[in-house]
């Protein structure tokens, strides 16, 4: 059952209200693993919505933490997968090799996220999911790799079933990366001629899945700009993609208080629910009331 703190901080949220500070613990219904690699296994923490069939068809979101592909913790997006569980959706958020545990690059991060979206898809059937509603999701260098599923052609896991598309049908991202050259963030972590080759400012063109992108217009991490730049150069390509500022926001200022206690709730509660309006408009949830 998903919990009553953040039903009711759903119900707030609804009225334009702030949720309260979240002291209740969540944790995923189940973990499942979706890759094994170099003899990791990769798991992704399930939120089930109440009443879910292996015969449904519902929307899934798959979420993937920040940590400068350095490190980070799925726990990071707890909050927001039990928020949209109890939405209806299928909610996951995602392991994925990092540098500090992996001795990893950016390349194995995006393969990861890929691989992610590809298994969701591939095993649609048996989740309850809707292989043509999937959503990658994710904030900072998370939100590079949601991003490049979506952008970013090739860079797939060798012995993979190609035939699986692993694009998701939307995306949400929170303070991403999206240029990896000296005008963004991590060009340290490419050789100098690799800089683009995972830059999604790079890689836009027609026909990409519908985005929503939330920035502080203050963030001394991942400039402002290149999120301009990228919501840009996704609507002249005829893509939908809209930009959320927040102003005066620094990096990081979406978390919620499950993993920022610092954190007040209202910059969560405004980017969970322009996420809930994006998903409903594009028919991923229902029109909230």
């Amino acid at each position: 059952m998903r919990s009553p703190t953040l039903l009711l901080a759903g119900l707030l949220l609804a009225a334009g209200n702030a949720p309260p500070v979240q002291s209740a613990e969540v944790k995923p219904d189940r973990l499942v693993v979706y890759k094994s690699v170099d003899g990791v296994e990769l798991k992704l923490h399930a939120f089930e919505p109440d009443g879910l069939m292996p015969s449904d068809r519902r929307p899934a979101i798959v979420f993937f933490f920040g940590g400068g592909w350095n490190g980070g913790d799925p726990k990071q997006f707890y909050q927001q997968a039990e928020a949209l569980a109890g939405q209806g959706m299928v909610a996951f958020s995602a392991e994925y090799r990092v540098k500090s545990r992996n001795k990893t690059t950016p390349l194995e991060c995006v393969k990861d996220a890929k691989s992610a979206i590809r298994w969701v898809r591939q095993h649609a059937a048996e989740l309850g999911v809707d292989p043509d509603r999937i959503v990658a999701a994710g904030g900072s260098a998370g939100g590079h790799i949601a991003a490049c599923t979506g952008v970013i052609d090739g860079c797939e896991e060798a012995g993979e079933d190609q035939k699986i598309s692993s694009v998701p049908n939307a995306m949400i991202l929170f303070n991403p990366v999206l240029d990896t050259t000296d005008k963004g963030f991590g060009a340290n972590r490419f050789k100098p001629g690799q800089r683009t080759t995972l830059s999604p400012c790079h890689h836009v063109r027609e026909g990409l899945a519908p985005t929503i992108v939330f920035h502080g217009t203050t963030d001394t991490t991942v400039p402002f700009e290149n999120a301009e730049r990228f919501a840009q150069q996704m609507t002249e390509a005829g893509n939908t993609c809209v930009l959320v500022p927040f102003a005066n926001k620094g990096h990081g200022f979406f978390n919620g208080t499950l993993f920022r206690p610092a954190n007040d709730g209202v910059d969560y509660a405004q980017t969970m629910e322009r996420a809930v309006a994006f998903l409903a408009t594009h028919g991923f949830l229902a029109t909230p009331k």
